[in-house]
């Protein structure tokens, strides 16, 4: 039987939490991919890039796999009634509830990590516990049917440990070497505990206008799930 595997694409949309876990999820056999959005005009990413989705919220069939990626769009999603109906609405019957990066605050803006483990990316991480979530600091965090990516570029990780649960780790390799995901990274910055302490404190200045954002969307969002 096909797996129904949905992505919730929307307008500021970071690419890569998209595209990695798809190229993954992808290549798995009997597998039918779907970008889902209220309509089916095109959306834009952070950094420009479009994607079409392929049905709307209102005609998307039952999912086996729910994911939200994250992005500089995800405080809007999480305000947005018709998203989060979606998302309860498919949470009740998917057998995996899925994110990557800041899509974990949009489940929980959705009231779907109350008492459940959960990791996001590492500047919004704090941002969890409000929403009734039990942060963990790792790439990919497991709780039941309940699958969270890391930062980004942990969609990859994310999709992987998921492809082995929908089929085997055998065809989980497979997948990996086919995309050759064999990361050598030439910085050891990929984490706040090993970059550089002036990288660090940039990267935070950077993120600082978005967390005060966030931060009050949290609350509001935290407020309404009392």
């Amino acid at each position: 039987m096909t797996l129904q595997i949905g992505f919730v694409v929307f307008p500021g949309i970071q690419q890569l939490d998209l595209t990695g876990p798809y190229d993954v999820l992808g290549s798995l056999p009997d597998v039918k991919l779907h970008l889902v959005w209220k309509d089916l005009a095109p959306v834009v990413s952070s950094t420009g890039l479009a994607f079409t989705p392929t049905t709307t919220y209102a005609e998307c069939p039952g999912l086996d796999v729910l994911c939200v990626p994250g992005g500089a769009g995800v405080g809007a999603l999480m305000e947005d009634p018709h998203t989060l109906d979606f998302l309860k609405a498919q949470a009740q019957t998917a057998r995996y509830v899925t994110s990557v990066c800041t899509g974990s605050l949009v489940l929980g803006a959705a009231g779907l990590l109350r008492g459940r483990k959960a990791t996001t990316h590492w500047a919004y991480h704090d941002m969890l516990a409000p929403l009734g979530a039990i942060p963990v600091q790792e790439r990919v965090v497991r709780d039941g049917n309940l699958f969270t990516g890391g930062g980004i570029t942990a969609g990859i990780d994310f999709a992987l440990v998921l492809a082995a649960e929908l089929y085997s780790e055998a065809a989980a390799q497979l997948v990996q070497l086919q995309i050759e995901y064999a990361p050598a990274p030439p910085f050891d910055a990929g984490s706040p505990h090993t970059a550089p302490a002036h990288v660090l404190e940039e990267a935070k200045k950077r993120t600082v206008e978005s967390r005060r954002v966030r931060g009050e969307i949290t609350a509001r969002a935290a407020a309404r799930l009392g």
